[in-house]
């Protein structure tokens, strides 16, 4: 795949900046005031190439490099080629309208450029959305439809959330309390660095955020205090093992929680154009997630203890550091007591809202309209988070256009021939429910972000499970939790994945290996501890 990619060079988290500032005198570890600089996650980066220094002598002035401006002339070949043969190549079924089959086509070619990235993934939907109006496939007001959607708005008030987590400190706070109570040793340092994002998970509702805002700046602390430092030998020393069981471990986390990701929304919200509800979501999704989720995180690091073992066993002054660090940070503060109550109040109403009519959206709105009110954020913190109004972007064009990929009969004509073929092999529904999630999966290999995955295969791989006879409930939730669960396979499968391997402290090589190998053993969890927790749950 053309691609797509990690993160920007001049990332505060990618190899390339730790290198130019190695020769700089780094900062006390653990000893610095919490975090008070902005920090934009994102869902979708972009692989990072070598930097070449350039003088400003006069020398280079004749023989500028500069940047090609525009779109990236393959990867946009390709996109509008996939488009225009389906278009105007391929016969169209008679079970189809035109207006169908031309809504398919763009579709595809916008799903196509999602993937090979001819321009940045915002700019390309906008080019989506344009042509369904210019060429009368949609109305205005309906290919804007997406942009009312609640999930959406609950998505981008998320990021909003992570923000008031790094900005007020108080997730660095949480991280080093578990740090001086069991960080000890190696594995247990790996054990309270997961648990403390666990409870941190539901109300900071992004990977990438909790990664590069909170654990990774307190994994690098510790491990460089230990003698264990990025792009180089002793990397495997502390640093090596700590980021590959939190990069492992955070898949899992995420897929705990409904609102401990943005994905997890999504994938609901597209359930539910398919007509598949679940009655009471936060509630019925932690339940069905906990046991298996459980599992897989008390056995990651662990597992990676043996797997990919760290050369320092005993971390006896991380526990030290920790409290010199709490006791610089001083009591809670004001704003941090702010964050706790008005997370819990937030929790309680995603678990309660339904009961007494209140939305998760409404909640999400009314969380965010306390912090501003009370200076805990201030509007130009949520407009300087360019991820959330990116993802807002593209998110409700996606969104727009598979549910009119409904309206219109698409999906059912998809589902019927799936149908057919899955009858023809003479799958059981179990053996099918296998094989389709197994090959949802392994795409991701093809992806460089849970969101756009989730966007482009969700709804289908959902409507052929259903077509394959799985139970509706279940196939919603079980794609769900492998959409987290992908996001540790590569370095550019997820957010969180470029944050931990720009630190420097993971080799390319032991991303993808570890990546599989886990992604096996999560496999295996999932099946075997999730199959008889989900049949006790009666979800089939």
């Amino acid at each position: 795949m053309t691609s797509a990619v990690i993160s920007s060079a001049f990332s505060p988290y990618s190899k390339t900046h730790l290198h130019l500032r190695s020769t700089t005198k780094p900062p006390p570890p653990l000893l610095r005031p919490p975090i008070t600089t902005p920090y934009h996650p994102t869902l979708i980066t972009h692989l990072s190439k070598p930097i070449r220094l350039i003088s400003t002598s006069s020398s280079n002035t004749n023989n500028p490099i500069t940047k090609p401006q525009g779109a990236k002339i393959i990867p946009l070949a390709i996109s509008l080629a996939i488009g225009l043969t389906l278009r105007f190549i391929v016969p169209k079924p008679i079970e189809l309208t035109d207006q169908a089959w031309q809504l398919l086509s763009i579709f595809i070619s916008t799903i196509t450029g999602l993937i090979l990235s001819p321009l940045p993934v915002g700019a390309w939907a906008f080019l989506g959305l344009t042509t369904t109006i210019f060429t009368n496939t949609l109305s205005f007001t309906t290919a804007f439809s997406g942009f009312t959607n609640e999930v959406i708005w609950l998505i981008v008030i998320s990021f909003f959330f992570a923000r008031g987590f790094v900005k007020t400190g108080l997730g660095e706070r949480v991280a080093s309390w578990f740090v001086k109570w069991l960080g000890g040793s190696t594995i247990g340092l790996a054990y309270g660095l997961m648990v403390s994002e666990s409870l941190i998970a539901p109300a900071m509702p992004s990977t990438t955020a909790r990664a590069g805002g909170v654990f990774l700046p307190i994994i690098k602390s510790v491990s460089v205090s230990a003698g264990s430092l990025p792009n180089d030998p002793s990397a495997k020393r502390l640093g090596s093992y700590l980021v590959q069981s939190q990069f492992q471990c955070s898949g899992n986390s995420s897929a705990l929680f409904l609102t401990a990701a943005a994905q997890n929304l999504l994938c609901l919200q597209l359930a539910e154009g398919l007509g598949v509800v679940v009655a009471d979501p936060w509630v019925e999704w932690f339940i069905a997630a906990s046991l298996p989720a459980f599992v897989s995180l008390l056995l990651t690091p662990y597992i990676l203890y043996k797997l990919y073992p760290p050369e320092t066993k005993d971390t006896p002054d991380a526990p030290a550091m920790a409290a010199k660090k709490l006791e610089l940070m001083g009591p809670v503060t004001t704003n941090e007591w702010v964050m706790i109550g008005t997370m819990l109040l937030a929790v309680s109403l995603w678990v309660f809202g339904d009961a007494i009519g209140v939305s998760s959206v409404l909640t999400a709105m009314i969380a965010l309209s306390i912090l501003l009110l009370l200076g805990v954020l201030e509007w130009d913190d949520c407009l300087k988070e360019t991820s959330a109004w990116d993802t807002l972007a593209w998110f409700a064009v996606l969104v727009g256009m598979a549910s009119q990929l409904t309206e219109l009969g698409i999906v059912k004509w998809i589902s019927s021939y799936v149908e057919v073929i899955l009858q023809s092999l003479s799958l059981s529904w179990p053996v099918a429910f296998g094989v389709l999630q197994a090959v949802y999966f392994l795409i991701h290999y093809m992806f460089a972000s849970q969101t756009g995955h989730v966007g482009a295969l969700y709804p289908a791989f959902l409507a052929m499970h259903i077509a394959a006879g799985v139970p509706r409930v279940l196939a919603a939730l079980a794609l769900a939790y492998n959409t987290n669960l992908f996001g540790a396979l590569t370095h550019y499968s997820s957010g969180q994945a470029a944050v931990y391997f720009g630190a420097g402290y993971v080799d390319l090589p032991d991303i993808f290996r570890i990546g599989f190998t886990m992604a096996c053993v999560n496999a295996v969890i999932w099946a075997v501890v999730g199959g008889f927790w989900w049949k006790f749950l009666g979800l089939y």
